[in-house]
């Protein structure tokens, strides 16, 4: 993902496209991309340094661990943003920004119910009502046996 510095004019420079999403190198077998890596990215100069702002994202395939299912999520990262230093080349290569900024984004403990859609039957305390309208202060709590016990 390499930005020729003479191709940006004063007023800065609009990007969209896709990236291979081999560019992730993603190697947990847990995680794995089904799109390119898109991006729609404002670019400009500055004070002998090159920023970049937008949007980038990527079309994952993850498995939940809760219940071990495959499911497909949509990671985004809608408030990218990087700035370097520009050195004597003639590029710059956004590629390393735009891959750690992804991994950042991407969840530690993924779930096949993240967008509400379906109930994980790997989270066995919860019923489909419970997950959309109890407040979390009113599930029930997993040591709450522990609190009818006497102390001796």
């Amino acid at each position: 993902m390499k930005i020729h510095l003479k191709q940006i004019p004063v007023d800065g420079l609009h990007l969209e496209g896709t990236e291979d999403s081999k560019m992730l190198d993603l190697k947990d077998g847990s995680v794995q991309p089904v799109s390119d890596v898109q991006y729609s990215l404002d670019v400009g100069l500055s004070d002998g340094g090159l920023f970049a702002t937008g949007l980038v994202g990527v079309d994952l395939e993850m498995e939940c661990v809760g219940c071990l299912t495959r499911f497909r999520y949509p990671l985004r990262v809608p408030d990218f943003a990087m700035q370097v230093e520009l050195t004597s080349s003639e590029t710059v290569d956004l590629t390393e920004p735009v891959r750690e900024d992804i991994l950042l984004a991407l969840p530690p403990h993924p779930h096949c119910d993240w967008n509400g859609e379906r109930v994980c039957p790997g989270v066995s305390y919860r019923s489909k009502t419970e997950a959309s309208d109890t407040p979390l202060a009113e599930k029930p709590a997993a040591w709450g046996a522990l609190d009818q016990l006497k102390l001796k």
